[in-house]
């Protein structure tokens, strides 16, 4: 089957353009911005330019603040409407960003991530305490496609990463705070503008939502096991159901497991509202560095 975008937004081509012709621009004006001194081929020799971009992309990418806002807002929402009972960032001592007490005391354990094409989506560790564990992307990236980093995250990455490492995640959500702005328009609110849910002065559009497979994928005794439903992942739920979620922004994520000689390969499928949408070619489990 031929892989299908498995989110509903997309990187616009014209924000696509914009981001060539200002990078362009930028690139052209470089050598007269700032006090350096250099004529331009001095400057270009230097190094300077390449230099202060680096530094930009770490000081963006180090970033948290705007993540945190908006984790921060959507749970003291859930809690102000008694969806949860309490909150917790807990991220500067544990390997995991937040905890949740759900209203009927079940304890789940989040970790966020970037835009899931990076390196650092492989890197987490589900606690033993966790009843429920979920991932959390927020990308601060607009010029970032988010059907890609939806397929890399989850087929190249987390997949990958559950299997080798026999680490279980329970569900994947895929929501931030440019979802719905005019970087990243929400086809969902186009579509139907009272599904916004207005947060902390922030209209917002409701959360992508991916179900794993309840127990890991095992080449031997569990090939195919059978996802996670909405109603068992009460943190998942809650979001579903306090920000206006219907059947299609949920996404079942299949990872069936085989053996091929000596290697274990894994096939992933998706389904929405009972329809595949999209399914993997089978792939090496070889954990994405």
């Amino acid at each position: 089957m031929a892989r299908q975008p498995i989110i509903v937004c997309g990187l616009l081509e014209s924000t696509k353009q914009s981001i060539q012709d200002y990078a362009e621009a930028l690139h052209d004006a470089a050598p007269s911005i700032g006090d350096h001194g250099l004529t331009e081929q001095e400057f270009w020799d230097s190094g300077l330019f390449r230099s202060a971009i680096e530094k930009l992309r770490g000081s963006q990418a180090a970033s948290m603040e705007q993540k945190k806002q908006f984790v921060g807002d959507v749970l003291d929402y859930l809690q102000t409407s008694g969806a949860i009972r309490a909150w917790s960032f807990s991220g500067s001592g544990e390997r995991h960003d937040y905890e949740v007490r759900m209203a009927d005391g079940r304890l789940c354990v989040i970790e966020t991530k970037g835009c899931l094409d990076g390196n650092n989506t492989n890197i987490f560790e589900r606690p033993h305490n966790a009843e429920e564990f979920v991932v959390w992307s927020l990308c601060q990236n607009p010029g970032s496609d988010p059907a890609y980093n939806a397929w890399s995250g989850i087929h190249t990455r987390l997949s990958a990463e559950i299997i080798h490492r026999q680490q279980k995640v329970d569900a994947l959500i895929i929501w931030d705070m440019l979802c719905g702005t005019r970087g990243r328009p929400c086809p969902k609110l186009e579509a139907a503008p009272a599904r916004g849910t207005l947060v902390n002065e922030r209209l917002v559009p409701p959360p992508c939502i991916y179900l794993f497979p309840k127990t890991i994928p095992d080449a031997r005794n569990n090939p195919a096991p059978s996802c996670h439903t909405l109603a068992e992942l009460g943190f998942a739920q809650a979001l579903h159901t306090a920000f206006c979620g219907d059947v299609n922004d949920i996404v079942e994520v299949g990872i069936q497991v085989r053996m091929s000689g000596p290697e274990i390969e894994r096939r992933t499928e998706y389904q929405r509202a009972g329809h595949v949408i999209a399914q993997s070619n089978w792939t090496k489990v070889r954990r994405a560095r």
